[in-house]
């Protein structure tokens, strides 16, 4: 069953809507500085996963689908039709999904830091047990080695204590129940259907989603094209003004021409 989600709106009323959906263990603050760049050309539309921030936390396990559910319940309440779409990690799956499912909906797409399949599912079910036992905070110090190049926390400090705090105020059964979700996806074979222009960026050092991963995805969407963001772990923390500049000229390309 779908959930109503947290949201938040941001820029011009009258302006064309991208939506931009949040990676595991954070919110929609995850966005703070691309908001400014984005909210002058788009109506910017957050909102917060089933389990996290100011969500409800219905008991896992989930699936992508129900992520991708909950974010068409909420265009339908918002009367949003057709939007543009900007996921990060489990956010770009969920863009992906409602793309290739929900192609109708979905003007341009942007995919950041994200993998359409994530290996085997072991390690993912293992962290789940480990969050269900002992919490978020249990793997916050390893979540926030994969964020951040140790150059990259240097120059962010505010970043790293931001994401951290986020991540250990995550429920422990949202986000477990979202590791079950990344441990049974492969939307390898869906990729195909999305027929929205799509940008996918990714971080030069990403260890969880590396640029092969985004090579996969945009060799498979129709006339996709990939980004490589350097030193960069989660490229719109680590380099905000390259993923925004990348991000407004993909978005807007349209309107330009």
């Amino acid at each position: 069953m779908s959930v109503e989600l947290h949201h938040r709106l941001d820029g011009p009323e009258d302006a064309p809507v991208l939506v931009l959906g949040n990676s595991l263990g954070t919110t929609i603050d995850l966005w703070d500085d691309q908001v400014p760049a984005l909210s002058v050309h788009f109506r910017v539309l957050r909102y917060d996963l089933r389990g996290h921030g100011r969500s409800p936390v219905p008991p896992g396990p989930y699936a992508i689908e129900d992520f991708g559910s909950d974010l068409v319940v909420l265009l339908d309440r918002l009367s949003l039709k057709r939007v543009s779409m900007c996921g990060l990690s489990i956010g770009g799956m969920t863009a992906m999904w409602l793309a290739s499912a929900r192609p109708e909906r979905v003007d341009r797409l942007a995919l950041c830091c994200t993998a359409a399949y994530m290996g085997p599912p072991e390690p993912w079910l293992d962290r789940a047990a480990v969050v269900r036992q002992h919490g978020t905070a249990a793997v916050a110090d390893a979540a926030v080695e994969r964020w951040f190049t140790a150059e990259g926390a240097s120059r962010h400090p505010e970043a790293v204590a931001r994401m951290r705090h986020a991540l250990e105020r995550t429920p422990a059964e949202g986000y477990a129940a979202g590791c079950e979700a990344i441990a049974t996806l492969d939307l390898r074979d869906r990729l195909a259907a999305i027929r929205a222009p799509t940008l996918v960026v990714s971080g030069a050092e990403d260890p969880a989603a590396p640029p092969a991963a985004g090579r996969l995805i945009a060799d498979a969407v129709p006339g996709a094209r990939q980004v490589v963001v350097p030193g960069a772990h989660l490229a719109n923390l680590e380099q905000p003004e390259l993923v925004s500049e990348a991000l407004v000229e993909h978005l807007t390309a349209e309107v330009r021409a």
